[in-house]
């Protein structure tokens, strides 16, 4: 008897499980995104310029190297911060420095933002700086976007393309 009630307490606490379960598998709905509503992704990587220019070692100081380390330039690993700025109608998105990952920051910066906008037309201007200068930017694009309900559109970089792409 004592076996049986204990069966029957099993059934009864996985049967309670499975109602949990089955109610938060319905409800509270869950939208992914929502239906009246376009997507900008910014997702990119991108290496900056060196911090410090590299330097030609002189004869002198190559031979004193080791036969296995001997070049004739000496590179900072360091790569300086990637400046992104996006601009949809005039309205900043995002302008801040990216910094360069590795341990040594010798690394490309690594970029993802999203924005959720109206649909229709838009006009987007993305601006990227990775050199030291301290004004002004790199690279430049304009273009104006027709962007229809739950679109998603992604911005990427290319330096051998010519700088930014749209998709």
């Amino acid at each position: 008897m004592a076996r049986a009630l204990r069966y029957f307490g099993q059934a009864v606490v996985y049967l309670g499980i499975a109602l949990v379960f089955a109610t938060f598998s319905k409800s509270p709905s869950y939208v992914h995104f929502p239906p009246d509503q376009a997507l900008i992704k910014v997702s990119l990587v991108h290496s900056a310029q060196r911090r410090e220019a590299c330097r030609r070692l002189s004869a002198k100081e190559i031979a004193e190297l080791a036969p296995n380390m001997r070049k004739s330039l000496s590179c900072a690993r360091e790569r300086l911060p990637t400046w992104l700025e996006v601009l949809l109608d005039d309205r900043v998105l995002v302008r801040k420095a990216f910094p360069p990952t590795g341990l040594s920051e010798d690394g490309p910066a690594r970029i993802y933002e999203r924005f959720e906008v109206t649909p229709g037309s838009h006009s987007l201007t993305l601006r990227m700086r990775d050199t030291d200068r301290t004004e002004g930017f790199d690279y430049e694009f304009q273009e104006v976007v027709e962007l229809r309900p739950q679109q998603n559109l992604v911005v990427d970089f290319r330096t051998e393309s010519g700088g930014f792409i749209l998709r």
